[in-house]
C-alpha cells in the first residue's frame, strides 16, 4: 500500500486514501508526513524521561509547527517535509542526551537513517496501520488529529508572542501515549484531556488576537472589486495580514482576503488601511477558479491550499508552514523582524485588477465580546419569543455534494432562529438574504474556525444569564460541518465543555471505529447530520 490516510472528511470511500489523497497529496508526501509524526513521537517519548522543562524549551514550539505541516492541505512540499524530519531527528538527539531512557524504548526513539534512501524507506513503513487494534488505533488517531488542530492554533498564538508550556507539555504526553501499551480507558481519558487543552489553546489564541488587534466588531465587508491591482491573502495567519497591509500602504496595490482570512476585516487594527479592499470569492475549495480570475498574486499563509494550476503558478506564494512544490516560499521572519513581501508587491503592480465575481456586502464580527455586549437584548428577544433559538452551523466547508445540506437548512429555517457560525462553513449561507430579528442579523459570524471558542463562551454565558444548570437546556441546536483536523479539535472542545446532541457531517469521521463511535454516541448523543427537512422539523 503506497499510503493510508483517513484524517479528513473527504477520505476515499469514507475509509482511507491508499493511492493518492483526495486533497491531491501524493503517496510519497503522505509517507513523509507519517515519518515526521513518527519522529515527533520519538522526541516526546524521550522528553518524558528528560528533566522538567527540557522538552518544552527545546522541542515544544518546533513540535507544534511540524504538526501544523501535516494538516490536510497545508504542505505538499517533499523537500520541506524532509528538512523537517531531519530537524526533528536532531532535536530528538538533543533531548535524548539529557534523558534517562528506559532499557526498552520504541523504534521512534532509536531509529537513525544513514542516508536519504534509508529515510525514504522508513517513511513507507511507519503509517497509522502499525497499530493493528482497530479501536486503539481509532482513539490514538482521534487524539493525534485533535492535537494537530491544537498545534495550528498554538502556532498562531506563538507568532503573536503568546505561548503556554502546558500546551507543549500536553503535546509531549499525547504523542508519547500513542507509542505506549495503553488500554481503552486510558486513551479515552486522554481524548477528553485533548478537548480540555483545545479550550485552553483557543482561549490563548483569542487573547493573542484581541490583545494584538482589538476585539472583532460588526463589520460590513465589500465583496466586489476596485480598479487597482491587488494581492489576495488566504489562510489564517493575522500576523502575515498585518505585515502585508503595512508593506502595501501607499503602493497603489489593494489587499483582498480570501476564504478563512475574511475575519481579518473585523479587527479594529486593520480598518485604518485604505487599501484593505474587501473579500474575494468563497471558501477554500473554489480557489482553483477564483485564483485564475483574481489576476494578481496570491499569498497562502496556512493550510487550505489545493493543487496549483499552471495558469496561476507563477503568481502564488506560500509562507509559514504552508508549502507546495514549484511555488515560491516567503521565508520566516527573523527574530524581532518582519517577513519581506516586496516580491509579491512588485509582481502585483504588473498585474491587471481582479475580475469582478459578485457585488454587495457581507457582515461579520460577532465574536463573544460583541454578542455579550448585547446580551440583554438577546435574552429579552428569547424571553419575548422573537428569537426562538440558535443554530450552531460552524466548522469547515468542502467539496462533498451533501454539504448543500447547510444551505438548505439556512434557507428553510423557521422565523425566529439565528445561525451562529465560525469557519469557512459560513460560505454556504453567509451571502443569503436572511434578514434580521429586532436588529440582530440572522447569521452571526464569529470569525475563523478557531473562533468557535467564541460560540462556546456565548453559550456558557447565556446558560448563566438564564440561570440554567446545564448548557444543553439552552435553545441551541448544533449542526456542525467538519473537514480537517482543526474541526476535530473544536468538536473535542465542545464535548469537553459538556455539549451534547451535536449533529456532525456531512459524514462521521472514517477514523472512528464502530466501538469508539458508539461510545461517543452514547456519552454525548453525537449523530450524523439529518436531512435538512428533518433537522428543520425538529425546530418548528
Amino acid at each position: 500500500m503506497g499510503m493510508f490516510c483517513m484524517q479528513c472528511q473527504e477520505t476515499a470511500k469514507n475509509t482511507g486514501c491508499t493511492v493518492k489523497g483526495v486533497c491531491g497529496k501524493q503517496a510519497d508526501t503522505a509517507q513523509l508526513q507519517d515519518l515526521l509524526l513518527f519522529t515527533l513521537k520519538g522526541i516526546a517519548f524521550a522528553g518524558e524521561h528528560a528533566p522538567a522543562g527540557v522538552y518544552e524549551k527545546e522541542a515544544g514550539f518546533f513540535t507544534i509547527k511540524a504538526l501544523f505541516a501535516t494538516i490536510t492541505n497545508a504542505n505538499f512540499d517533499n523537500v520541506k517535509l524532509t528538512s523537517l524530519v531531519k530537524e526533528a531527528l536532531n532535536i530528538r538527539e538533543s533531548v535524548k542526551a539529557k534523558a534517562a531512557l528506559p532499557a526498552q524504548t520504541p523504534d521512534c526513539v532509536t531509529w537513525t537513517p544513514a542516508s536519504d534512501a534509508e529515510l525514504d524507506a522508513k517513511a513507507a513503513s511507519v503509517g497509522i496501520l502499525l497499530e493493528t487494534n482497530e479501536d486503539l488505533r481509532s482513539l490514538k488517531e482521534l487524539i493525534t488529529y485533535g492535537l494537530k488542530g491544537i498545534a495550528a492554533y498554538a502556532e498562531h498564538a506563538a507568532v503573536l508572542g503568546y505561548e503556554d508550556d502546558a500546551i507543549y507539555s500536553f503535546a509531549k504526553e499525547a504523542l508519547a501515549a500513542t507509542v505506549k501499551d495503553l488500554g481503552m480507558e486510558q486513551l479515552i481519558a486522554l481524548v477528553m484531556k485533548t478537548g480540555e487543552i483545545a479550550v485552553t489553546t483557543m482561549a490563548l489564541l483569542d487573547k493573542a488576537n484581541t490583545t494584538s488587534y482589538g476585539s472583532p466588531e460588526p463589520t460590513e465587508v465589500n465583496i466586489g472589486v476596485r480598479k487597482n491591482p491587488g494581492i489576495l491573502i488566504s489562510g489564517h495567519d493575522l500576523k502575515d495580514l498585518q505585515e502585508l497591509l503595512e508593506q502595501t500602504e501607499g503602493t497603489g496595490v489593494d489587499v483582498y482576503t480570501h476564504s478563512e482570512m475574511l475575519p481579518g476585516h473585523y479587527y479594529p487594527a486593520f480598518k485604518k488601511y485604505s487599501q484593505f479592499a474587501g473579500n474575494y470569492g468563497g471558501s477554500w475549495w473554489h480557489q482553483d477558479k477564483e485564483f485564475e480570475t483574481f489576476n494578481g498574486p496570491i499569498l497562502m499563509t496556512t493550510n487550505c491550499i489545493v493543487p496549483v494550476k499552471d495558469s496561476y503558478k507563477e503568481r502564488i506564494f506560500t509562507t509559514g508552514m504552508a508549502g507546495y512544490p514549484g511555488v515560491k516560499h516567503i521565508a520566516d521572519r527573523a527574530k524581532g523582524g518582519k517577513k519581506d513581501f516586496s516580491e509579491i508587491i512588485a509582481l502585483a503592480k504588473k498585474c491587471a485588477a481582479p475580475v469582478e465575481l459578485e457585488t454587495g456586502k457581507i457582515i461579520g464580527g460577532f465574536a463573544h465580546g460583541t454578542v455579550l455586549s448585547i446580551a440583554d437584548k438577546v435574552i429579552e428577544a428569547v424571553k419575548s419569543g422573537a428569537v426562538k433559538g440558535f443554530i450552531v452551523m460552524a466548522g469547515c466547508d468542502g467539496r462533498h455534494k451533501t454539504r448543500s445540506h447547510y444551505t438548505e437548512v439556512a434557507e428553510k429555517l423557521p422565523e425566529g432562529y439565528i445561525i451562529l457560525t465560525a469557519g469557512c462553513a459560513k460560505y454556504r449561507y453567509n451571502k443569503l438574504n436572511l434578514g434580521t430579528i429586532g436588529g440582530i442579523p440572522r447569521v452571526l459570524d464569529a470569525g475563523q474556525c478557531n473562533d468557535s471558542y467564541s460560540l462556546a463562551v456565548i453559550a456558557l454565558k447565556l446558560k448563566e444569564a438564564f440561570g440554567l444548570d446545564d448548557v444543553n437546556k439552552l435553545p441551541i441546536y448544533y449542526d456542525v460541518a467538519w473537514y480537517e483536523q482543526k474541526a476535530v479539535t473544536v468538536l473535542l472542545a465542545l464535548l469537553y465543555l459538556g455539549v451534547k446532541n451535536i449533529h456532525l457531517g456531512p459524514t462521521l469521521p472514517a477514523f472512528l471505529s464502530p466501538a469508539v463511535a458508539n461510545f461517543i454516541v452514547e456519552q454525548f448523543k453525537l449523530s450524523p447530520v439529518k436531512e435538512a427537512d428533518e433537522f428543520v422539523g425538529m425546530l418548528a
